[in-house]
């Protein structure tokens, strides 16, 4: 017996129905003829939900069933029996039709992992149906089955439901496991859809039950990165020195992982007490004793003086996408799409403590139907306006400095405006644009943002959440020889 819906299922995956595919079936060696377009006066008369309705009896009741699935859990005598059609298995996998066609008995055995054999008969009745109810915690062993006998549109399906709950709510947390998973089955757009969405909400992800359990690849893979989101990079090492507690992985791992912490972008004071109170940099100080000096003489001298003698392009000295207030600013703007605003905020000149006490105040304009010029009003040689395009205009932001510094020889900013959203009642970093001084220069700027629409999955109760980060980038000085 195969249950028709389930309570307290929160989603459901619908990728069609098998009376689509019954088009396509041959009879006798001759296809069946396709239905002819209707003429314009026609009227079409839909009674597909019944026949969905009568599939699933057919299934659940096991009426002229051909063929019988055995499915076994594997080392165990467990045994779930399923009656089935062989022309319903055929249609809609050809893993399927490939076992029907070698089998010597009345009955196919399948085998199967627990997890797997659980939501079998799910699975076969979504062939029969074409719908399916998806729990988070039965996703991972749904898109197994789905790729074990090649039902790509239950594999896309899930793949899109897994990359639209990251943010969901699960007691052990489903992240991780599910970026382990497609590392696995080679699923790239699962695995990076998690990766990003771990990058971009990693200071939730340090306080959820789920960091301790991250993989040493995995580990690797965002201490690399520089468009992590996190309050700073005090926040990065203390979870990275919690995982290594947690962990206790070899001494050369603990190493490399500590070799990646850009501590330039870590305040003197902090780096003096990590010295000083952080077991795990008193017990591998020497490994990284270089980069503690290096990151000293960065906040002792000057930028320009540096860049004289040391290349300061290299990772130690660019930073990531810092939420504290010497960084940057949220912005809250109440009802997006009517009229343009503008907003002032200050950050420190840059993370080197010779700058620290230098602010720079900085004037950001959003308008929410800005037009290139191109498409604005122009006047003809006759004198004569041509009329301005209604159908353009979309989201733009300008972010410059109100007076410009001697202090800037030798450092370029880079803007970095973040777009929170609520999903599934939490709050996320929805998308991230990175720019020089215009949201022009990203090009895609909220393009798919319908801010009109009070619904809209980039506003938060009618308002947009932004949050704009200033990232000094210094160059190395090119001096020429005498």
């Amino acid at each position: 017996m195969v249950r028709s819906c389930e309570q307290g299922i929160p989603a459901r995956v619908a990728v069609g129905t098998l009376l689509f595919l019954i088009h396509s079936v041959t009879v006798r060696g001759a296809a069946l003829k396709q239905e002819v377009p209707l003429d314009s006066g026609a009227t079409v008369l839909n009674h597909s939900m019944s026949m969905v309705q009568r599939m699933e009896s057919l299934l659940a009741l096991g009426n002229s069933s051909d063929v019988t699935l055995r499915v076994q859990t594997i080392n165990t005598d467990e045994v779930k029996v399923i009656q089935a059609h062989s022309l319903v298995l055929t249609l809609q996998s050809v893993v399927f039709e490939e076992l029907l066609l070698s089998r010597n008995n009345s009955y196919l055995l399948l085998r199967e992992t627990p997890d797997c054999a659980a939501v079998f008969d799910k699975f076969i009745r979504y062939l029969y149906c074409g719908d399916i109810s998806v729990r988070l915690d039965q996703a991972v062993s749904l898109h197994k089955l789905a790729s074990k006998y090649r039902v790509w549109g239950l594999q896309q399906g899930l793949t899109q439901f897994m990359t639209q709950h990251l943010s969901s709510d699960s007691p052990t947390g489903h992240v991780i496991g599910w970026y382990n998973y497609a590392l696995q089955m080679g699923d790239m757009v699962l695995r990076d859809s998690c990766l990003q969405y771990l990058s971009w909400n990693l200071s939730s992800v340090f306080q959820s039950a789920e960091w301790s359990s991250i993989s040493e690849d995995l580990l690797f893979s965002l201490l690399q990165r520089s468009d992590l989101i996190l309050q700073s990079e005090l926040e990065l090492y203390e979870a990275l020195e919690a995982w290594l507690s947690q962990n206790q992985p070899v001494s050369s791992t603990v190493e490399s992982a500590l070799k990646a912490v850009r501590y330039g972008m870590i305040p003197p004071h902090h780096l003096f007490r990590l010295q000083k109170q952080s077991p795990l940099m008193q017990k591998h100080y020497e490994s990284i004793r270089d980069l503690l000096y290096l990151a000293f003489q960065f906040h002792s001298a000057s930028p320009i003086q540096l860049a004289k003698f040391f290349d300061v392009n290299c990772s130690i000295f660019t930073p990531r996408n810092y939420l504290s207030t010497s960084w940057g600013s949220p912005w809250v703007i109440n009802n997006p799409t009517r009229d343009d605003r503008s907003f002032s905020f200050q950050t420190q000149l840059g993370p080197s403590g010779h700058d620290s006490s230098k602010r720079v105040t900085w004037n950001a304009l959003f308008s929410p139907r800005w037009l290139p010029l191109s498409a604005r009003s122009t006047y003809t040689e006759l004198g004569a306006m041509q009329p301005t395009r209604t159908d353009g205009g979309r989201p733009r932001i300008i972010v410059t400095p109100a007076t410009s510094s001697p202090d800037f020889a030798g450092v370029s900013f880079q803007k970095t405006v973040i777009v929170m959203a609520r999903q599934q009642g939490k709050i996320v970093v929805r998308h991230v644009y990175n720019f020089h001084q215009s949201t022009e220069e990203a090009g895609d700027f909220l393009v798919d943002a319908d801010l009109q629409r009070r619904a809209s999955e980039y506003l938060i109760d009618s308002s947009l959440y932004l949050h704009i980060v200033i990232k000094p980038l210094y160059h190395t000085l090119l001096v020429a020889r005498k």
